[in-house]
Parts: C-alpha cells; sequence; structure tokens
C-alpha cells in the first residue's frame, strides 16, 4: 500500500520540530524535521519551466509523474507507514502544487508570536558566542540585535519567508487544506491540541507519551553553527521567560499575528484563545 503524505509547515521555533517528535511515537506515521525534498522540487520544477532547454519537449502529465516520482524515491525506505509527514517552511508557498499532486493532503503549521519566534533565535545565537552561525551573511547583518532581527524579517530570509508563504497560504482558495497550531498552546496542552490534530487529519486517536518525547539533529545544527536548533526537550510543557528583545522591538514583532485577526479564511486555526475547540 502506498503511504499516504501531509505536510508540516509553518513559522520557525514555533514547534514544528515538536509535532514531527509527537507525530513518529505513532508507528503508523514517519515524521521528521526539514526534509530536502521541497527544495529538490523547486530545482527540478525550474528545468520543466519556461526558459529551460527541455521545457517545451516535457508534457504537464510528465511534470507531474516525474515530481510526484521524487515523493516516491526519496520516502522508499518508509513504504511500510500509513502516512508520511514531509516537513519544510516552504510548502506554505506550494500549496497548489501539493494539492494537485494529492488532493488529500492536509497542511499542519506550525505558528507562534513573531516576536517570541526572534526571541528564541536570538537566545539561540547568544548561546553559540564562538560561532558566527550560516543565518547571517557578514558583519553588518549579524553586528547587533537590532540588524541581526532586521535580517530575518526580509521577505527571503529565515523568519520573513516563512511568514509571507504562511499568509499566502491563509487567504488562499486552499486554505480549507491548512490547520494552524500555536506553539504556546501546544505545548501547555498537548492532548487537547493533538485530538484536534487526528481529527483535522482524519485518523484514529494514538495515546502518547508527552513525558518522553525524542529528538535532535546535532549534525545538522553543527553545519549550520546553531547548536540546539532542533533539540527537543523530553517532557512537552511550557516554559515561561522574559524576551531578551529590546522593548521596541519586541512591540513591533508582536503585531504580526495575522492569523489571530477577524478576516476572512477557510483556513482551520487551534488558538491560544480558545483551547477546546479549532477555530475556522
Amino acid at each position: 500500500m502506498t503511504p499516504r503524505f501531509h505536510f508540516i509547515s509553518g513559522l520557525p521555533r514555533s514547534g514544528s520540530t515538536l509535532l514531527a517528535g509527537i507525530l513518529r511515537q505513532n508507528p503508523r506515521f514517519h515524521a521528521g524535521m526539514s526534509s530536502p525534498v521541497a527544495s529538490m522540487l523547486s530545482s527540478m520544477l525550474n528545468q520543466f519551466s519556461a526558459g529551460s532547454e527541455f521545457g517545451p519537449v516535457i508534457t504537464q502529465d510528465q511534470r507531474k509523474r516525474v515530481l510526484r516520482g521524487l515523493f516516491d524515491s526519496y520516502y522508499a525506505d518508509q513504504a511500510d507507514k500509513d502516512i508520511i509527514f514531509d516537513t519544510n517552511r516552504l510548502w506554505c508557498a506550494k500549496l497548489p502544487t501539493l494539492i494537485d499532486m494529492f488532493p488529500q493532503a492536509k497542511v499542519i503549521a506550525c505558528v507562534r508570536n513573531v516576536a517570541w519566534v526572534m526571541d528564541s533565535i536570538e537566545r539561540l545565537y547568544r548561546s553559540n558566542p564562538y560561532e558566527n552561525t550560516k543565518l547571517y551573511n557578514d558583519d553588518a547583518e549579524r553586528n547587533t540585535v537590532y540588524s541581526r532581527v532586521e535580517t530575518l524579517a526580509q521577505r527571503n530570509r529565515l523568519v520573513g519567508f516563512p511568514w509571507a508563504a504562511l499568509k499566502e497560504a491563509y487567504y488562499s482558495e486552499h486554505a480549507g487544506s491548512l490547520l494552524l497550531v500555536e506553539y504556546d498552546l501546544l505545548a501547555e496542552t498537548p492532548e487537547k491540541v493533538m485530538r484536534l490534530v487526528y481529527e483535522f487529519l482524519g485518523e484514529p486517536w494514538f495515546d502518547h507519551d508527552f513525558d518522553n518525547i525524542e529528538y535532535d539533529a546535532p549534525e545538522f545544527d553543527q553545519a549550520l553553527g546553531l547548536a540546539g536548533l532542533h533539540k527537543v526537550r523530553p517532557k512537552v510543557a511550557i516554559k515561561n521567560r522574559k524576551t531578551v528583545l529590546p522593548p521596541d522591538l519586541f512591540n513591533q514583532y508582536s503585531s504580526l499575528s495575522f492569523w489571530n485577526e477577524d478576516t476572512a479564511s477557510a483556513a482551520n486555526v487551534i488558538r491560544v484563545t480558545a483551547p477546546a475547540e479549532a477555530k475556522s
């Protein structure tokens, strides 16, 4: 039996690795940190498109089969699973492609107050003081907390791109296939949130152990120069703390949680303000 595909996307430092760590406890599921499949798909699409040497001779059906085969080939060693969750922040910008290839696919987008996303990345940066992480290209970008946050917020960088992609997906014609999960709510009431996730997916409930979550990717994090980026604490719990951002920066980015606004969208949202149910 061919596995079904669902997708994890959303903002960085917002629980996608935690969510994958929880889901992978279910023996029917495969989930992990960000995979290269989305980048591979984009690269292959470039070879098919206008301006490429072979674009004119590759039909639409051939393009779809080749791209669909990418998923089957990459996850061939997970063929015993019923469902595969592929994680990448690019997926929110690729909803038309995903829904055309996998009409029943769902996308779970992990979200968080953007100020706390910036705070989390800044904390990781400061905890590695003898490393110039690859998040920043030069000293001008990494000089101060202001330049670092401004760099991350650019539309083609670590926070700005997935935020813009998520907003596109949230207001798109495919928004009904999207579920937004607030990190704080997942950390505070994991079972309630996960039951809503299972309901969204249409899957039978599995009893997860929220006190023993296992996930870490030290080799990947070391290559990026940001140790601890994908390390998940064993016990799912909220951790209260004061921000390390200056007040003006924190206030500036706190206003970007568009999913909490009362605007028209078919997307499903599990909000902090409504922990008992998923709101559309």
